[in-house]
């Protein structure tokens, strides 16, 4: 069985959202896939998940980390206890359908320079809108890039597969010894622009990332952090320029500065002025600052071993 159904561990995070989480697991009940794990990372909220997750999901591992460690800890922590030959991370606000993991390992079978696979994702709450079909590649100068066929109606219009610079962070999976080789998701990150940067480092180890379009996951998108959180946008501008930082050469970072200096920063500066969003202007110069006083040798990539001391609670 482990080698025509090699064994998948799904790493889902939960963070003061039992219920939402809840919504997920029960929807993995439905997964035809015959060999798989769940492991549920508790990312340090208020009330320990542990005793109500184990009542109605019994086979569920828990894992009670004492500190928030944000997506990228949170699912490192999960992919460290983790039995599988392939990792889905997951979040925990989507719901699978019934062939996913089958439909996840045909890339991987089918190519084996295949290292990271995503699905289509499309809107919980809009089943046929499309979140997700594949993302264009980052915008050298600008730091930006697209998903393929957001917000369109799903007419089928996505139906082919193929490589795609970037994986979706809602849904990859990946295989371990892609994870060996390039190390775990990038800690640096904490939350926005790691799924990015991970993708990017597993291109550059001769790996490929794959759209695949008949798999396919519903996302109940920004549960978690809130569609206009300061502290979403804390990370979202820091991680931006960090991003560029790791990712660009020289002549694509001096282009990306310029724009960052005339065009991004005046931007959402008169952007939260005017609405009166002072938190989020805050927000927005904390990050850039923050990315100032680290400098360039603190942000190079380095792997990421599958080895670290942190507190936590299994069970």
């Amino acid at each position: 069985m482990q080698k025509e159904f090699p064994l998948i561990s799904i790493i889902i995070l939960n963070y003061n959202q039992l219920e939402v989480t809840c919504e997920f697991l029960e929807s993995t009940k439905q997964l035809s896939y015959p060999n798989f794990e769940i492991i549920l990372v508790d990312n340090a909220s208020k009330i320990n998940p542990t005793q109500v997750v184990h009542q109605q999901y019994p086979d569920v591992k828990v894992i009670v980390s004492k500190e928030n460690l944000g997506f990228t800890g949170g699912n490192n922590l999960g992919i460290e206890s983790a039995q599988g030959e392939y990792f889905l991370i997951i979040n925990n606000d989507t719901e699978v359908t019934e062939d996913l993991l089958e439909r996840l390992l045909e890339p991987f079978n089918l190519f084996p320079e295949v290292g990271m696979v995503s699905p289509k994702i499309r809107y919980f709450q809009e089943p046929e809108i499309i979140q997700y079909a594949g993302y264009t590649p980052i915008n050298p100068f600008t730091g930006r890039n697209r998903a393929i066929g957001s917000k369109e109606v799903d007419r089928g219009q996505y139906n082919i597969s193929h490589e795609t610079p970037y994986a979706h962070g809602a849904a990859m999976m990946v295989k371990r010894e892609v994870v060996e080789e390039v190390g775990m998701l990038p800690d640096l990150f904490f939350i926005y622009y790691e799924e990015l940067d991970w993708s990017s480092q597993i291109r550059n180890k001769g790996y490929s990332v794959y759209y695949q379009a008949n798999a396919l996951v519903y996302h109940k998108e920004s549960i978690t952090m809130g569609k206009e959180s300061a502290i979403k946008a804390y990370y979202h501008n820091r991680n931006r320029v960090l991003f560029m930082r790791r990712n660009t050469n020289a002549l694509q970072w001096i282009g990306f500065l310029i724009f960052l200096l005339l065009f991004i920063i005046p931007k959402k500066t008169v952007t939260y002025v005017s609405k009166g969003r002072f938190v989020h202007l805050k927000a927005l110069y904390r990050g850039l600052w923050w990315n100032i006083i680290h400098p360039k040798e603190e942000i190079t990539p380095v792997i990421a071993k599958v080895s670290r001391t942190v507190n936590f609670q299994a069970s």
